[in-house]
Parts: C-alpha cells; structure tokens; sequence
C-alpha cells in the first residue's frame, strides 16, 4: 500500500527533484492545515497518499494536457484532484472551485505554502463560473446530470488537446444508471490498470467529450 510518496514515484518514474519535494511535503502540508480546518477525515489521512495524491494523478494516465491548457476543478473539497495534477503538471492551469470556504481557505493555503503558480482558487457554485475551460474535472462531486448542466457551457469549443475537451472524472461503483444517456460516447477507464493497489479495483477515470446539443 501507497503509506508514503516514495512508492507512489514508481509509478511516476520522470519526476523532477522539485516535484518529488512537493509531493513529499504535501502531507506535512495537509496535515497541519487539516487539524485547523478538517476537510479530510482522519482514517483517509492515515491513507494520504492512496485515496487521496495517487487518486488524483490516475486522470494523468488517461490524458497528458497540452502545454498552456485550462482544467476547472469542480467541487475541489480540499484540493483534489487539482493540487497533485497541479504539481504533476506545471506547464497548465489549474482553477479549483468549491461552494465551502473553509474548504477554499485550505487549497489556498496549501497551492502558496507549496508555492504553485499554476493554481488559482475561488469560492463559487460551479453554475456561477464564467470563464472557459479546456476541461472540466471533478472527483464524486454529484450527479453527473447536475454536473453537465452547471458546467457544459463554460467547455471551450476549440479543441487543442488529444482528446476533445470535455469532461474528465473520478467515479466509482456502478455507474450505468447515473451514465445511461451519455454512455454512448463516454470511455471508461479503469483505474486498477493503472495502480496496483486494491483500493482502485472498483475507481474508474471517466472521460466525456462535450457535443453539440443535437448530439447530446
């Protein structure tokens, strides 16, 4: 089991230095902020880096971000999965959003004790957001009809990506049900060919590419 960064980094094999070192520090980061304001239980802290870090660079396997690429964070909790795709990937921008201030008072404070310039953060409804993305990710947030509806329309409709901008997310169990209208068109990818651990055996990365409303 993942207990600490340096198992992770197997899996990450091209890190650089300055990545390893954030990475390695973001418990002690997490750690400190979450005692002040919870946002992760502590049974998951024991956990940090498997449900949490690990979780969230599974969408890197899926997708390698063009250079300059804009991600929204839908519902970021306490910065996941943006901040350890914000480490991961330097070169895009990362903008993480929650409707809770507490939880936007830790990514803030985590994103400038880390010092990543990539990440910018707001206290927002996703419904109220204005500005266009590339993709939109979000891990469990809610339904994924409430999900489309808030956030279709600030999807930007150039593409310069390998795969069509869209929708990038971290789901798990059964999924036809709350799917079914877009299952057509939707990947799943399984986490578990990914990472070996057996917390991934039932976690998908779902990827939804955002059509024209005659398609939809």
């Amino acid at each position: 089991m993942a207990k600490d960064f340096s198992s992770i980094a197997d899996y990450f094999p091209d890190l650089t230095s300055g990545q390893k070192a954030r990475f390695t520090r973001l418990i002690d980061v997490y750690n400190f902020w979450n005692s002040q304001i919870n946002v992760i239980s502590r049974k998951d802290m024991d956990n940090f880096y498997l449900h949490h870090v690990l979780h969230s660079l599974a969408i890197s396997k899926v997708i390698k971000f063009s250079p300059g690429s804009e991600i929204l964070d839908v519902g970021t909790g306490g910065g996941f999965p943006g901040i350890p795709l914000a480490i991961l990937c330097p070169d895009i921008k990362f903008h993480l959003v929650d409707s809770i201030g507490k939880k936007i008072k830790v990514v803030s404070e985590i994103a400038n004790a880390l010092q990543l310039k990539n990440v910018t953060w707001q206290q927002t409804r996703a419904e109220e957001i204005r500005h266009q993305y590339d993709f939109v990710i979000a891990r469990g947030v809610t339904q994924w009809n409430d999900l489309h509806s808030w956030t279709a329309r600030v999807i930007k409709k150039k593409n310069d990506n390998v795969l069509p901008n869209g929708w990038i997310l971290l789901k798990g169990g059964d999924l036809k049900n709350e799917f079914r209208l877009v299952s057509k068109k939707m990947i799943e990818y399984p986490i578990s060919d990914f990472f070996k651990e057996d917390f991934f055996e039932s976690k998908k990365v779902l990827y939804i590419p955002n059509a024209p409303a005659s398609e939809r």
